[in-house]
């Protein structure tokens, strides 16, 4: 079985999706090769910031052609970024099942910026509702 999981949060940053990769080394014993889009492979603009993440745009033509060239049996949107976005188009556009997760609640994005708590519910009801699970 083969794995794809799209994520915008990637090493160097140290994050849950970035330690991704122990879990994927771990999937081989059972037979599952789990590969990644992030932003080292998928081209973005990127926030000098936050390196390993992309917060700009994600190019769909070069997602579309990583995702074929995977050929994945499944595909895990692990982030609502930029990569995540251009991911979840692609599998809509030529409907494939995909899965999504979030992390972080929006109690704690509203509470460090502007954006009402209710904004943030929508985007997450809107972004996540067409994944299978």
């Amino acid at each position: 079985m083969r794995i794809l999981v799209a994520t915008d949060a990637w090493l160097p940053r140290s994050t849950g999706c970035a330690d991704a990769d122990q879990t994927a080394e771990a999937a081989k014993a059972f037979g599952v090769d789990v590969s990644f889009l992030t932003p080292q492979v998928v081209p973005h603009l990127c926030d000098a910031e936050l390196p390993g993440s992309a917060p700009g745009v994600a190019a769909p033509a070069k997602t579309a052609q990583l995702i074929t060239e995977a050929r994945p049996d499944s595909i895990h949107i692990a982030t609502e970024g930029p990569i995540g976005l251009s991911v979840r188009r692609y599998c809509r556009k030529q409907r494939l099942p995909f899965t999504t997760s979030f992390h972080t609640r929006p109690e704690y994005i509203s509470a460090r910026s502007p954006i009402p708590e209710s904004w943030i519910w929508a985007a997450l009801r809107w972004f996540h509702g067409p994944s299978q699970a």
